[in-house]
């Protein structure tokens, strides 16, 4: 065997301690090791708002026409420390007889959240996660409404003490509803579940029969290869999902239902992280957040009648210097007037020190810090785009605890003398209250 020279060694052993180097130096960042004391923007208490009965709702979507937010919440503190498997949080599924989540509807100009009475769901348990909301093409004052559900692995395998380990504690599925804008009720209208919904997290819908989900975690407890999971960014084992279904499930025995009328196949494999959801810029333009490596990548959408039409293909890559979750995207409405700016972009939302998640969120009392950014595309003179970035909030945990998404309402600049302003409203999944903080665009 021929062995290497002494210079061919030498630079090999500085590749790789450049390559781990780098790579150490990227998690300490996104993971907050380096900070030892996270900051709290200043805000004037006239433009922060604690908005009422919206106790650790996870995602937040902006619906531009009814000038409306829809968010999914858990309602009463204790059910996500006994259960919430995103969180490897199994400790007690029983609660889930009580206490249920709920849907919720936010007037951005009052600050008020109003519950959504659901009809022809029985009272069933609704542990929420990711949300979409998507205009009814046939009905413009009304909207679907598609909702992750971590539900308990069914009996009787949660009856078997200990379960066995090759079985997973949840099967989570998505929820569909029907809402007429600007009532007090939504009409459950089916689950959806295949055995390719793993690890649910969020989504986007394209049609009302068709979404996208991502998978968030291969390892769906916590342990060594799960740590090894967030921590190593070529851990490329999470995926994004593509779904097909009709709307009414077809009348079947109660435990097929989910599955009754359900096709799936996977869009985007080999990912690391897959996290949130968003549509971008475009129709054809999603967002997809990798939350352990901080980076939010820019993919499309095929247009087209075949299965493989539905495949993403990523072009587009924006790191941040935190861990991410739910994107969104803030679509100017007063482009161009004022300031003659157009302050479009990407909002994301993560933690400000992520390596404690672990422990924090089995801990009712603890605090994660927060940090919402915004990213801005910055065309140059030879056709490509920068992204700007910068921060637009961070909090120590104590005005609001965990941030998993983030949506930005602009104010008319007359009602600002002239300066962008907007409504930046952020929500986490164990913060007690969606937070609104005025900030500047």
């Amino acid at each position: 065997m021929k062995l290497l020279g002494p210079s061919v060694t030498v630079a090999l052993l500085a590749y790789a301690i450049y390559s781990w180097g780098t790579f150490i130096y990227h998690n300490a960042i996104v993971f907050g090791f380096l900070r030892t004391n996270p900051l709290s923007t200043h805000v004037q208490q006239a433009d922060i708002v604690y908005i009422p009965d919206t106790v650790h709702c996870e995602d937040l979507h902006y619906h531009g026409p009814s000038k409306t937010l829809f968010t999914a919440c858990e309602d009463h503190p204790e059910t996500r420390f006994q259960w919430f498997p995103p969180l490897t949080n199994f400790n007690d599924s029983s609660i889930l007889k009580t206490y249920h989540g709920s849907l919720h509807v936010i007037d951005p100009e009052t600050k008020k959240s109003q519950r959504l009475e659901v009809e022809n769901f029985n009272g069933r348990p609704f542990i929420t996660h990711g949300i979409e909301v998507l205009t009814d093409p046939e009905q413009p004052n009304t909207v679907y409404i598609y909702a992750v559900n971590h539900l308990p692995n069914p009996e009787p395998v949660i009856a078997i003490h200990p379960p066995p380990a090759d079985v997973p504690k949840a099967r989570s599925q998505i929820e569909v509803f029907h809402h007429v804008l600007g009532t007090s009720t939504a009409r459950h209208l089916r689950s959806i579940w295949h055995p390719l919904i793993r690890t649910p997290n969020d989504l986007i819908a394209t049609s009302p029969t068709s979404l996208y989900v991502t998978n968030d975690h291969f390892y769906r407890d916590h342990g060594t290869m799960r740590f090894l999971e967030d921590m190593y960014a070529n851990a490329k084992w999470t995926d994004v999902i593509y779904l097909q279904f009709a709307l009414e499930a077809p009348s079947t025995p109660a435990e097929t239902d989910a599955l009754a009328g359900v096709t799936a196949h996977v869009a985007l494999d080999k990912f690391h992280s897959a996290n949130g959801l968003g549509h971008g810029r475009y129709k054809d333009e999603v967002a997809i957040a990798s939350a352990a490596s901080g980076v939010l990548s820019i993919g499309q959408l095929p247009s087209g009648s075949t299965s493989k039409s539905n495949m993403i293909t990523v072009l587009n890559r924006i790191e941040f210097d935190s861990t991410i979750d739910n994107p969104s995207y803030f679509s100017d409405p007063y482009a161009g007037t004022a300031d003659g700016v157009d302050h479009s972009g990407f909002v994301v939302a993560g933690l400000g020190k992520a390596h404690t998640l672990a422990e924090t969120s089995k801990k009712p009392e603890a605090k994660d810090p927060v940090m919402v950014w915004f990213a801005k595309a910055i065309k140059q003179e030879d056709g490509g785009v920068v992204w700007e970035k910068r921060l637009l909030f961070e909090d120590d945990g104590s005005r609001i605890r965990s941030a998993s998404a983030a949506v930005l309402v602009a104010i008319d600049p007359e009602k600002e003398g002239g300066q962008r302003k907007a409504w930046l409203f952020v929500t986490g999944f164990v913060s007690s209250s969606v937070v609104a903080v005025k900030v500047d665009l």
